[in-house]
């Protein structure tokens, strides 16, 4: 009874963590680690510890790495086409969003990494499309890719 219990206080907490990164990402365009790190703990000790979570913390901790460094990737690989041309070419990704993915990594695993970017992928392009900007904010559109990941995962795989 206390296990289930301390899990769903876990789970208020990172989805109150959530929601405070979205509304700081879609306000500001930054996430803030005093929100991003606890969301990133309540990870590791769920995956850790709860048996009943989605992936385990082998494929959890490949998720993490992988969207760090995918992530990390874009982002130099922009930075260095922006040097390249020798003219101010904005970074479209920041270090927020680079732990922002290996937070959500650490959560969904692989297979729930490359569905929440889908989902994040396609949400933001249709709010981009209807607001009419070049620049979006990532975090509020990653998680609800998020819940889409998860919902996939308890139901489709």
């Amino acid at each position: 009874m206390f296990f289930y219990l301390f899990f769903g206080l876990l789970f208020v907490i990172a989805t109150i963590c959530a929601i405070a990164i979205s509304v700081a990402d879609f306000r500001r365009r930054i996430i803030p680690d005093a929100y991003l790190i606890p969301l990133f703990l309540i990870g590791l000790v769920v995956v850790t510890f709860f048996p009943h979570w989605f992936v385990g913390i082998k494929f959890a901790t490949i998720g993490a790495v992988m969207g760090y460094v995918l992530s990390a990737g874009v982002g130099f690989v922009f930075d260095w086409l922006g040097h390249k041309k020798d003219q101010d070419f904005p970074i479209p990704i920041g270090m927020g969003d680079i732990k922002l993915l290996a937070t959500g990594g650490l959560w969904l695993g692989t297979n729930g990494l490359a569905i929440a970017l889908i989902g994040a992928c396609i949400f933001g392009s249709i709010w981009a499309g209807i607001k009419k900007q070049r620049y979006i904010p990532f975090a509020p559109f990653f998680f609800m890719g998020a819940i889409l990941a998860l919902i996939a995962m308890a139901f489709l795989i």
